[in-house]
């Protein structure tokens, strides 16, 4: 039997949980189980980062919640934690993709809420924020993701 600290533990929990809603993320035909299932394990991955990990790990983990309570349509939560990613950014200076991404997070939540107007307006600071990508992949990546956004796309 493997032997980990404390640290090594928390981490391999939140990696292996955040790679888990990933995948149900992207699973075409989740069950109802499924869906639940990606609730708690990405509420399992942001608990053990935030055991452990710095605010890069806490925002990037807000971020996953937020996109699995769009999936779910479920606004309240994800708008709870779009912001959550978002103020994580702002107050530690995190830029580049993720700050890109928090305002992704935000611009979802507001499309399945169907608030056009501050869908629109998260949307714009979101593209805005794009600009900053210094990785050409990261940006190719990241503007697919916010088109989805205008074809509707909760996903």
């Amino acid at each position: 039997m493997e032997k980990f600290t404390l640290k090594e533990w928390h981490r391999k929990q939140a990696v292996e949980n955040f790679n888990k809603t990933w995948d149900l993320m992207e699973k075409k035909d989740r069950t109802k189980k499924e869906d639940v299932e990606m609730i708690h394990t990405a509420h399992a991955s942001r608990f053990h980062w935030g055991q452990i990990g710095e605010p890069l790990h806490f925002a990037r983990g807000e971020w996953q919640l937020s996109r699995v309570y769009a999936i779910l349509n479920m606004s309240e939560s994800a708008m709870f934690h779009g912001k959550q990613s978002l103020e994580l950014c702002l107050e530690n200076n995190i830029a580049d993709f993720d700050l890109a991404f928090a305002y992704e997070a935000l611009a979802r939540a507001y499309l399945v809420k169907d608030d056009e107007t501050r869908m629109e307006e998260y949307f714009a600071l979101a593209l805005q924020a794009s600009q900053q990508v210094m990785k050409k992949e990261d940006k190719e990546y990241f503007i697919s993701e916010l088109n989805s956004i205008k074809l509707g796309s909760r996903t």
